[in-house]
């Protein structure tokens, strides 16, 4: 009697090569004021694709499969968990292990890895059977909303794309409505199969080193109807024009100088629509305001990756902290104890706002499993608020060593490189590894890069200010308000 063979599932991953030629496509981006011929021209996109082009490898390795992939059902294969609907409690702490990988990939400085982006469409999957009662408020064109999300989630999982996510729009003189009209994203034209959009999107973060950009506009109320847009288009669609910001690695330096900004970083551009053309079948919304204020809801997945990176970035503070203390011997200080107990309670805090927030999620209409929106809001903002103070307890930590170092050059220069290893040696660790250490926390906390990085970190994905507002109006006082008032004896 033969045994039965158990076959291999099916596999829909993409190989970091793919990834790479993937972005070979035409498309246009300005650095430093210059149309570059090809993405891989400026080594600080080129570095940070080499980056992102790990990760995809990363799913063929036993070690990180799990975290990186999983089996859909729908399509019948073994893809990338960045595609994921978590539909249990269960598939949404799975889907959390790839936040966790990619944070700890790049160290948490990424804020828009390649799992953020597909978060999106898939927050518009979770409102499925709202979006398919809704129709084009524009004559001439009538897209299926329901169908074209559906269709772009299959596409995304079967082929393991990427891609970048830009709602607000650019900084401008907000005194004069006029100003704000110019950069607004809106429909001109109503095309055969699609219709024309001009404006611009502002931060689009990991564009030009990505495949596809996911477009709306954030509404505050009165937004008009031709401002009501979701979509997505392909980064080499004809006049899309990304600019990149000034870029702040250091692509080009030994390893050893600069541990984490040689490995070059996730760029931000404006995305300029100059009459781009959005095909009908990539349309999610077409003049709908109350879909556009679906941003809330459909970017809360989006808001939990952000938590959880904060989270497991938090706790690289951690670690890297504690690292100090061994090279320096200062683990035995009061003093010193103390400022790494601030660090564990700011990590502590945030994974118990992202255990919290998933313990209290809900299915969604189409059955997805939603983080809490007011605890994942709360824990947003007590990041904000303490990731300075963290930012400046860990530079203490570290002391002079921040202020005097030394590069490979220097360690290896036959006249001076033995003054350095002599002077300036570590608790059990030669002097040159304590450099590595500090040119490591250097690049972490204190370079032009990780300044960067600390500002996105203030306004990524709503501002303080903001979020308060938010919280104010999203959290339900009710059930507190009546024990209250029961105490007090007004009712």
């Amino acid at each position: 009697m033969n045994k039965m063979t158990q076959t291999e599932p099916v596999k829909k991953l993409r190989t970091g090569a793919e990834y790479k030629e993937s972005l070979k496509d035409g498309r246009k981006v300005w650095y430093e004021g210059e149309l570059l011929d090809s993405v891989f021209d400026a080594p600080h996109l080129a570095k940070g694709i080499d980056l992102l082009a790990e990760m995809f490898d990363d799913q063929f390795d036993p070690e990180y499969a799990e975290a990186t992939t999983y089996f859909e059902p729908k399509v019948g294969a073994v893809v990338t968990r960045s595609w994921q609907a978590p539909m249990s409690m269960e598939e949404l702490a799975d889907r959390r292990k790839m936040i966790e990988y990619t944070a700890k990939k790049t160290a948490g400085t990424y804020g828009r890895p390649p799992d953020l982006g597909p978060s999106i469409a898939m927050g518009l999957w979770a409102y499925l059977p709202t979006f398919k009662k809704k129709s084009s408020t524009f004559d001439g064109l009538k897209p299926d909303f329901a169908e074209n999300i559906e269709r772009y989630m299959e596409y995304g999982r079967l082929n393991g794309i990427t891609c970048a996510e830009s709602l607000t729009g650019p900084q401008n003189d907000r005194s004069q409505p006029m100003a704000q009209a110019a950069s607004l994203l809106r429909v001109t034209k109503v095309e055969k199969g699609g219709v024309r959009v001009s404006g611009a999107k502002s931060v689009g973060s990991i564009a030009a080193q990505t495949n596809e950009i996911f477009f709306t506009n954030l509404a505050y109320g009165g937004t008009p109807p031709e401002a009501c847009i979701w979509g997505s288009i392909p980064i080499a669609t004809e006049g899309l024009k990304l600019v990149s910001r000034e870029c702040l690695s250091n692509p080009e330096a030994d390893p050893f100088d600069h541990p984490l900004n040689h490995k070059g970083e996730e760029a931000d551009q404006l995305v300029i629509f100059d009459n781009v053309f959005v095909p009908e079948d990539r349309i999610f919304n077409l003049g709908d305001e109350e879909l556009v204020g679906y941003y809330g809801k459909t970017c809360n997945w989006a808001h939990w990756h952000i938590l959880t990176r904060l989270m497991v970035k938090a706790e690289l503070f951690v670690g890297t902290a504690q690292v100090v203390l061994d090279i320096l011997g200062t683990g035995h200080i009061q003093p010193v104890q103390a400022l790494v107990a601030d660090i564990i309670q700011y990590a502590q805090t945030l994974r118990a706002f992202v255990l919290a927030a998933e313990s209290q999620a809900k299915p969604t209409e189409n059955g997805v499993f939603a983080p809490d929106i007011p605890l994942l809001t709360a824990g947003r903002m007590y990041s904000i608020q303490h990731y300075p103070n963290i930012i400046h307890t860990l530079q203490e930590l570290c002391g002079q060593g921040l202020v005097m170092r030394f590069g490979k050059k220097a360690f290896e220069n036959p006249e001076i490189g033995h003054h350095l290893e002599e002077l300036l040696p570590g608790h059990g660790v030669s002097g040159m590894e304590k450099e590595r250490v500090m040119n490591f926390i250097w690049d972490l906390t204190t370079s032009s890069h990780a300044g960067r990085v600390a500002l996105f970190e203030n306004v990524n994905a709503t501002p303080a200010p903001l979020l308060r507002m938010r919280l104010f109006g999203e959290y339900d006082r009710s059930e507190h308000v009546k024990t209250a008032r029961k105490l007090i004896g007004m009712d």
